[in-house]
């Protein structure tokens, strides 16, 4: 296992805190924390919901906001929505790129915490591609 630690930010800015990847076997584990400087209710569209998606990371086709739901990302492929809890949880898992889930959690009155995973199998995403794309989620609700 390795692990990276983003550099600090102030509280308003919000900040990539950290980013470890495991492998066992042909199976790939990303985490990451990120700390967001807006509360969970003004976040969550921002994995929740097809615009918020491809504000930041990849346009959404497809997306039934259930459990169960489908959900096709551009380039990643189709799939189902393997776990939903409306304002904290958002879990796809999608043919060419695995599970990925976003677990917000409440950071004092004004702010939250992303837990972030990303499990596949062979040759796929990167640390440093996954935290560019959480540093554009950061320029994009600064704005």
């Amino acid at each position: 296992m390795t692990g990276k630690t983003g550099a600090k930010a102030g509280p308003r800015t919000g900040v990539v805190e950290q980013g470890t990847s495991q492998t066992h076997g042909n199976t790939h584990i990303l985490h990451f924390l990120v700390r967001i400087p807006r509360t969970m209710e003004s976040v969550w569209p921002a994995f929740s919901t097809p615009e918020g998606l491809a504000a930041w990371w990849t346009p959404a086709d497809v997306l039934e906001p259930r459990l169960g739901g489908a959900v096709t990302l551009r380039e990643l492929g189709s799939g189902r929505v393997t776990a939903w809890d409306v304002d904290r949880v958002a879990e796809y898992t999608v043919e060419a790129a695995g599970r990925i889930r976003f677990h917000l959690e409440r950071d004092g009155e004004q702010a939250s915490v992303l837990r972030f995973t990303h499990e596949f199998e062979g040759e796929g995403e990167s640390e440093s591609g996954w935290r560019a794309r959480f540093e554009r989620l950061l320029a994009g609700l600064r704005a």
